[in-house]
């Protein structure tokens, strides 16, 4: 009897494993499906002239608002050196 009830057991809890398994990879599917939805949306609107510039130039006001950060930064080192002389 012992051994009928352990495998028992274990078939059930094997079920419920593959079940779990199972919502897993619907959700990861779902997950991986939307992004490449999205993705195709995204290079189906990089087609478009006008979006594809004005992406381009928020990239690079980025980028420059970035290197003046880091500008200022450095000036701000080279500030605190010299006040120690």
């Amino acid at each position: 009897m012992a051994i009928k009830e352990f495998f028992r057991n274990a078939f059930q809890d094997m079920k419920e494993s593959a079940h779990a398994q199972h919502e897993v990879d619907k959700a990861q599917f779902a997950a991986v499906k939307a992004e490449s939805k999205a993705n195709f949306a995204e290079a189906k609107a990089m087609g478009d002239p006008k979006r594809r510039k004005a992406a381009m130039q928020a990239e690079r006001d980025a980028r420059i608002e970035e290197a003046h950060k880091r500008t200022a930064e450095a000036q701000a080192r080279l500030d605190a050196v010299e006040k120690q002389k």
